[in-house]
């Protein structure tokens, strides 16, 4: 009998994949049927997401896996979290979805605090705090006449899935980073929604991970070539919640960085951590598969290195990532930091001319050259790692014994040798299709194939690089520098 396979449409800021997967007793294994660029359009001076190419990319993908691995079992869909698209009482999507980094969020979180106080925010909703949150985002949107007549809201994986399945639903590991979430209750919280003159009819009913969310409409197995009928299953919809799934972690004494243009960093915990502590430290409580709760910190991630490396092609420059990290590996440590998280870095532009003027502006001298630039952020991200790891163990009271780095950034050795000698651990490199292969197993799960637990199948689906610490001496000297930096 042959082996089921399994569609995972995986969806991150800067570039989408679709991924199949073969599931059998030995692991999975994956195969990689289409890839396509995540590219944002400004128009009319809003940065929006360019959904519908997405989905175009979704399509291709399904029939690309049709065309390849025969029959499909099933699909799911994640992508990144806060976004998300408004459809009409016809069903009809309204526009398209703005960008967490546009600026329409700006100054919205300083007057939704005055409304209501983060303490009382973080203890309903245990969400950290970040302009673009989906909260911020709709009090920003409130006088607009595509809310006005919004009949629903869908986060964008749900909004993908409705295309694929005619079916409306909200998956609850997304829903519930909108800081609109009832963490405790496990709802949407309508003394929230209601308190921010929010239509209550926007908020869909939740799904949890392994629902079923309908099957391809006609049109879609026309589209694709596939025979249905095709289930499509709720998964971790959140790219992080479905990349925490592949973790091959054999015991809960873990910490994770799902490392890719944003990079979250924390511990997989039973229940939230709503402390004043944690509040003031600005972590966050998402929901993850199987009722768990992703503690975590968002860093900026690899942002600031894409953003460098766009900004050097487009200015003519030769761009050679590989070249460019052997020579940040020569370059001199901690000749300059910065912090990732300031404010100065969110939006799209010329990163190396920002981060020259962050340097000159907490009197440090700029990085000499692109490798030392390169440098730089890898420090500096590092070095954020190192807290964040430390800060995710003494709030939630989590020991923790090794990291595990998954995601794209697991390709890049020396961010992952800085990452283990900055937080004085091993780091396990791997998987780097995390949220792909957590997005299956999820649906694998929910087809029967795999029965119970999904530790033992994930701790055999990839092999991992280990990375040991070195000397500690210059990490703690210069995590004393970045310490000073992110107070200032």
């Amino acid at each position: 009998m042959t082996d089921p396979v399994f569609v995972a449409a995986d969806l991150g800021a800067s570039s989408g994949r679709v991924v199949a997967g073969r599931v059998s007793r030995g692991g999975v294994e994956l195969h990689e049927v289409n890839r396509f660029a995540n590219q944002p359009v400004r128009v009319g001076g809003t940065l929006h997401w360019d959904i519908v190419a997405l989905y175009r990319g979704v399509l291709d993908g399904l029939r690309a896996a049709g065309r390849e691995l025969g029959s499909v079992a099933s699909v799911g869909v994640d992508t990144w979290a806060v976004d998300y698209g408004l459809l009409d009482w016809d069903g009809e999507l309204i526009g398209l979805p703005v960008h967490y980094r546009d600026s329409r969020t700006d100054r919205v979180m300083d007057w939704v605090l005055s409304e209501v106080p983060a303490a009382e925010l973080y203890a309903v909703t245990g969400i950290q705090l970040l302009p673009f949150n989906t909260l911020f985002q709709l009090v920003s949107a409130r006088d607009t006449a595509a809310l006005a007549t919004a009949r629903t809201l869908l986060m964008l994986p749900d909004l993908l899935t409705y295309w694929l399945t005619g079916e409306i639903g909200a998956e609850v590991t997304n829903a519930s980073t909108s800081q609109l979430y009832d963490v405790r209750a496990g709802t949407w919280s309508d003394e929230l929604i209601a308190r921010f003159e929010l239509p209550m009819r926007l908020f869909p009913p939740l799904r949890r991970p392994g629902d079923a969310a309908g099957s391809l409409t006609g049109e879609v197995l026309e589209q694709t070539g596939l025979t249905g009928p095709v289930p499509v299953i709720a998964v971790g919809t959140h790219d992080t919640a479905s990349a925490i799934v592949a973790i091959p972690a054999r015991g809960p004494d873990f910490a994770y960085i799902s490392c890719g243009t944003w990079s979250l960093v924390g511990v997989e915990l039973e229940g939230p951590v709503l402390t004043d502590a944690a509040r003031e430290a600005n972590f966050t409580n998402e929901v993850g598969v199987d009722g768990t709760i992703r503690f975590l910190r968002n860093v900026m991630g690899l942002w600031l290195l894409q953003e460098c490396l766009r900004t050097w092609a487009g200015q003519g420059l030769p761009v050679d990532l590989p070249a460019l990290l052997e020579e940040a590996a020569r370059a001199t440590p901690f000749g300059a930091l910065v912090d990732p998280d300031a404010p100065g870095f969110l939006a799209p532009g010329d990163m190396p001319a920002r981060i020259a003027a962050y340097c000159r502006d907490s009197g440090q001298t700029p990085p000499s050259g692109a490798g030392g630039l390169v440098r730089c952020i890898l420090d500096s991200l590092a070095l954020a790692y190192r807290g964040a790891v430390r800060e995710a163990s003494e709030l939630s009271g989590r020991s923790i014994g090794v990291v595990h780095l998954v995601g794209g950034g697991a390709r890049n050795s020396l961010l992952c040798q800085l990452t283990a000698d900055a937080c004085e651990l091993p780091v396990l490199a791997g998987p780097v299709e995390a949220a792909a292969l957590g997005n299956i197993l999820v649906q694998a799960r929910a087809h029967g194939t795999i029965a119970g637990g999904l530790a033992d199948l994930r701790t055999r689906s990839e092999a991992l690089r280990r990375y040991e610490p070195g000397d500690r001496t210059p990490w703690s000297r210069a995590a004393s520098r970045y310490e000073q930096l992110r107070r200032a």
